[in-house]
């Protein structure tokens, strides 16, 4: 059994900046962070692969940048140039031997 635990939510004004932080319990395979808006499907934001391989969402690229610390288990979500639209509940996401594992979820507030 793996554990994410999410941190680095909050609110922030428009322009401003976060980063989410995702603290694996053991070495995992971290694949994406995904966000969740009211009354919307979760959507992936951003993609990393076992080689640091990147992708993003149109919506995002330029702003913000997926990494990952493996030697401290932990993955990151740098946001920048932060919008309103960009408000949601983020999850981090990862695998291990077969089984999926997210994060509890942070709550990321955007405000005009």
């Amino acid at each position: 059994q793996v554990q994410l635990v999410e941190s680095g939510g909050g609110l922030v004004q428009a322009g401003g900046s976060l980063r989410l932080s995702c603290a694996a319990s053991r070495s995992i395979y971290f694949k994406a962070w995904y966000r969740q808006s009211p009354g919307k499907q979760r959507e992936p934001v951003a993609t990393i692969t076992s080689i640091g391989s990147t992708t993003y969402a149109d919506s995002v690229k330029g702003r913000f940048t997926i990494s990952r610390d493996n030697a401290k288990n932990t993955m990151y979500l740098e946001m920048n140039s932060l919008k309103p639209e960009d408000t949601a509940d983020y999850y981090c996401n990862g695998r291990l031997l077969g089984n999926e594992y997210w994060g509890q979820g942070s709550q990321v507030t955007v405000s005009s």
